[in-house]
């Protein structure tokens, strides 16, 4: 299936990722390419319409990003935003420069031209400005169809050629009616609402067909909503040459390993179950510092893997569940963005074991990878989980890991996930967790002074976890997973809860 494209890019924006998802939520495929991506490239690529990100850079510095001038004489819609405006008006002949007070946050944007870009908008629009720079004079064959009183150059076209520029994002949600401008954007491109999840599924299991033939595909899975909807999409591409492998750490939760098993049995899916619980624990014994914590479970976890892998044959290809963040925030593929982490999935095959990656879901956003799964029938109690870090509960235990203090753990996040399910806040929050601190309190049970435990709740609002805000959660159900913690785990006499925002705090403890 031929599926129209819209190329993004990327100058460096933080809100980049945010503009391909808007796309695709009008049902278009969109990618990311660094800026200065090759002409021959672009053209090979073929899209529909192309659009310029916003950036940190300023159009006059010496150093600025700037595109191959020759996208403009590709004779296709495009849409510059923010600094892609800046680039529009620079490269044909306007001007620019540093605004006289900078512009964040609302704006009025005075509609002067409701028709193509702006078709359907009111006079007055809600609009949301970052930035310092501003266009001082536009180009020849260029016309205002939009100002705001910071702006008078607020939005620009070019509608012979098709080329627009927006000084604001319509890609955030503080800008009310964005989706309408980019939906606008897509009709003056011409293209075919067809990036719909069963397309996406029929193409899909078409292309690992074709890729993998005869051979063995291997797959460890954890139970989580991305390893999952990859073992269940190859599964029904090939069947039975599908292995999947699912390793116990020992630092999962209460029942985990049941749970998880118990669900890949349910919708078709075999898999073999490895127990290390125990020589995992012995390798992080003693260990205190979270990094090495991390680094003892990534890489045990490999040998483990790998020693179980030997004796069921020969594989040619490994199954992931690369995301297309982890690909974009990992291989840098956008331009002069920085690398931010270096993701589990990316970049750690074991080299020696000279495998052939398959990551059918490496070009889908997470809210994407939900809509997969939910087409391929697999429940939501799988594909709306909470996230949970690959390390488990060795970063929830602060200090070193005892199978005392594991199973302390383990009885009270499960308490907490258990209230906060009931009160029906589970699905209104990113995470919601337990943590056991290395510190004891005195307390009073009964007529008994004690000395034990403390478990701090956390629980946040997050869209993609790279900000994170705490959770307000009733009183009476603080109260309530307070009491049955206190009263149902041995070793523990407080609760206390975390209120701390990401920045400056993280979501996690370690």
């Amino acid at each position: 299936m031929k599926k129209d494209t819209i190329i993004i890019l990327d100058f460096g924006s933080q809100y980049t990722q945010l503009i391909a998802r808007r796309i695709r939520e009008l049902k278009v495929y969109s990618e990311i390419h660094p800026y200065n991506i090759k002409i021959e490239k672009l053209k090979e690529l073929n899209p529909s319409g192309i659009i310029l990100s916003g950036g940190p850079a300023s159009v006059y510095d010496k150093k600025a990003p700037f595109p191959d001038e020759k996208i403009f004489s590709l004779n296709i819609p495009i849409l510059g935003l923010c600094y892609g405006l800046q680039i529009i008006a620079t490269l044909f002949g306007g001007k620019v420069s540093r605004a006289e007070s900078r512009e964040y946050g609302f704006a009025i944007l005075q509609v002067k031209d409701r028709k193509n870009i702006f078709a359907g908008l009111k006079i007055q629009e809600k609009v949301w400005m970052s930035h310092g720079d501003k266009v001082k004079k536009i180009p020849s064959g260029f016309k205002i169809i939009g100002k705001t009183n910071n702006s008078d150059f607020a939005a620009i076209a070019d509608e012979n050629k098709k080329i627009f520029g927006l000084q604001f994002h319509p890609e955030v949600k503080h800008t009310e009616n964005g989706l309408k401008i980019f939906d606008n954007f897509l009709k003056i491109c011409n293209v075919k609402r067809n990036w719909v999840p069963g397309a996406y599924i029929k193409e899909t299991i078409k292309d690992i067909r074709e890729t993998v033939k005869g051979e063995r595909v291997l797959c460890a899975v954890s139970g989580g909503v991305d390893s999952t909807v990859t073992a269940v999409l190859i599964n029904k591409a090939i069947g039975n040459q599908l292995v999947c492998v699912f390793v116990n750490n020992g630092v999962l939760r209460l029942n985990e390993e049941k749970k998880v098993l118990d669900m890949f049995r349910k919708i078709g899916v075999k898999v073999h179950y490895i127990d290390a619980s125990n020589l995992f624990l012995k390798k992080l014994k003693g260990v205190i510092d979270p990094e090495k914590k991390r680094k003892i479970i990534g890489n045990y976890f490999i040998k483990v893997f790998e020693n179980y892998t030997k004796k069921l044959g020969k594989f040619k290809f490994l199954a992931q569940g690369t995301l297309y963040p982890d690909l974009i925030e990992s291989v840098s593929v956008k331009g002069p963005s920085a690398t931010i982490k270096s993701h589990h999935n990316v970049g750690g095959l074991p080299k020696k074991m000279k495998l052939k990656l398959i990551e059918p879901l490496k070009f889908l956003f997470k809210d994407e990878v939900r809509k997969i799964g939910k087409e391929l029938k697999i429940p939501d109690s799988v594909l709306w989980r909470q996230p949970f870090p690959g390390p488990g509960l060795a970063v929830r235990i602060i200090g070193d890991i005892t199978k005392e203090k594991l199973e302390i753990l383990k009885k009270a996040d499960n308490i907490i996930i258990d209230e906060v399910k009931k009160a029906g806040y589970y699905d209104k929050v990113w995470q919601s967790f337990g943590v056991l601190l290395p510190v004891k309190t005195v307390g009073v049970m009964g007529d008994n002074r004690t000395y034990e435990n403390v478990i701090a709740i956390r629980a946040v609002h997050s869209n993609d976890g790279m900000t994170a805000e705490w959770v307000r959660l009733p009183y009476d159900l603080l109260n309530t997973i307070s009491s049955r913690i206190i009263n149902e785990v041995k070793g523990v006499n407080r609760v206390v809860y975390d209120i701390s925002n990401k920045p400056p705090s993280t979501i996690e403890w370690e």
